[in-house]
């Protein structure tokens, strides 16, 4: 699974499995139902954390069939396996505003819309007008946003099924103006890291805390962890809300320094930090890693 991760760390995988049309997911979804597989979707693995030992079942990755778009009015459908960049750029091309925060983000459409993903405290669910997915008997659905119960950074997709096509909406503008925008994005994107293997924030910045005593990053600055190392993962010196490999990194380090992280900055401000990255067990089970701390050092893996 390290291959297919952009932190670089896990274990093998069984099976990788790359359906190519919405009939082939389905079927996929029946057959591992009747075999009783565990599976993960994994994407472009760029907000998963892999488990050391792997997993023990099939990771599913969207094949190249469900990488494209298309242009309806004021409406962009995409496939769930498209690059999120391109999605953005296929929208400043048509003029379509609303996408202009996402043109940085590193990952697949699904993944995006699964975590309601964004920056600058927007999110894609903005845009959601209905989404195509196979539900987890193989049946194919169409949901409208309605039904995804979008929060911050969060949704309720990962419990319907696997999606496979979104239609979102835009706004008519000019794409100079657009482009103006995604450049400014990108510029206040250079102080992330990028030589390193990451997975982007790690830690969820709610509206209370930012608001009261700041973003994540500031304030795991502040408690002096910039920096900070366990093995080989380590937080990141140019942005404190990227921990990096720094070298040979296993599950086990960055799940440690998310412990260490989270306890030092509950206990400078009283705020507990959630995850935004999710751990993915050997048995296929997701979670947030904040979640995964107690599982993992229970089962001394």
């Amino acid at each position: 699974m390290s291959g297919l991760g952009s932190w670089r760390i896990g274990g093998p995988a069984d099976w990788l499995v790359q359906p190519d049309t919405p009939e082939q997911l389905a079927c996929l979804l029946r057959r591992l139902k009747q075999l009783g597989l565990p599976w993960v979707m994994i994407g472009q693995g760029t907000n998963l954390l892999f488990d050391d030992d792997g997993l023990r079942g099939v990771a599913i990755r969207l094949g190249p069939g469900f990488a494209r778009c298309r242009i309806d009015g004021n409406r962009i459908c995409a496939g769930a396996a498209l690059w999120v960049p391109a999605l953005a750029r296929c929208a400043q091309k048509h003029g379509l505003a609303g996408f202009e925060h996402i043109i940085g983000i590193p990952g697949t459409l699904g993944g995006l819309l699964v975590m309601n993903g964004g920056s600058n405290r927007r999110a894609i669910g903005e845009q959601v007008e209905t989404l195509s997915l196979v539900d987890f008997e193989g049946r194919p659905r169409q949901i409208t946003a309605a039904e995804c119960d979008f929060g911050y950074r969060t949704s309720n997709l990962a419990g319907q099924g696997l999606i496979f096509e979104a239609c979102l909406h835009g706004t008519p503008a000019s794409p100079a103006a657009i482009r103006r925008a995604m450049l400014a994005d990108l510029r206040a994107r250079r102080r992330f890291p990028r030589k390193q293997p990451n997975c982007g924030s790690v830690f969820l910045s709610s509206a209370e805390m930012h608001a009261e005593v700041g973003p994540p990053g500031l304030l795991i600055e502040q408690a002096g962890l910039k920096g900070a190392r366990i093995g080989g993962a380590m937080v990141s010196p140019r942005h404190a809300n990227f921990i990096v490999n720094a070298g040979g990194a296993s599950c086990r380090d960055v799940l440690s320094l998310i412990d260490l992280v989270r306890r030092e900055v509950e206990r400078r401000t009283g705020y507990l930090m959630g995850c935004e990255v999710r751990y993915v067990a050997p048995d296929g089970r997701m979670m947030p890693a904040h979640q995964a701390l107690d599982t993992h050092q229970n089962s001394g893996s």
